[in-house]
């Protein structure tokens, strides 16, 4: 019981600390303002265009063959990957995974993605999960999300980075 209380009027007493800290040490608006522009400048130099595309998860290769096949026989592609797609969450949406970057996707899959033109459908892709066809719906410039959108998680994320190092010099 007493090495309990100790240990929680030692927490209460380091929360105090931190609190202190962060009073004394606030996050200006020009370190929240840097940071948005290191970030959107990096963002901007790995390349900005986005990719929004459909696809189909299956098993089997020669499942995936037979869909396309009915696909270019006049199905419907979302019609096909509603009945057809063992990706829950993009099959009841007809197979659409909406606008991403292809580094969100597996290697395969982004690779195979960039490589078509709007309105193209790939042959089989394999990956770990099994076999895609992905068609390719649209590409657009990434746009970097306003200042004011994401001012709060930016004054999040640098309070607790001064934390974290304030953190570091009282072990040190």
């Amino acid at each position: 019981f007493k090495a309990q209380m100790e240990f929680a009027r030692q927490t209460i007493l380091i929360n105090e600390l931190f609190a202190e800290f962060q009073k004394k040490n606030p996050v200006s608006d020009a370190e929240v303002k840097a940071e948005y522009d290191k970030v959107k400048a990096q963002a901007a130099s790995s390349g900005g265009t986005e990719y929004r595309a459909r696809h189909i998860l299956v098993e089997k290769e020669e499942e995936a063959n037979k869909l396309i096949a009915s696909i270019k026989g006049g199905a419907k592609f979302e019609d096909v990957a509603k009945k057809n797609s063992k990706d829950t969450g993009s099959a009841e949406k007809g197979g659409d995974l909406d606008f991403a970057k292809p580094d969100a996707y597996v290697p395969e899959f982004g690779k195979a993605m960039t490589a078509l033109k709007k309105g193209e459908m790939s042959a089989p892709v394999k990956s770990q999960f099994g076999y895609h066809i992905i068609k390719l719906e649209d590409t657009r410039e990434a746009k970097f999300p306003d200042f004011a959108e994401v001012k709060p998680q930016v004054v999040q994320r640098l309070e607790q980075q001064k934390i974290t190092q304030y953190q570091e010099t009282l072990r040190k």
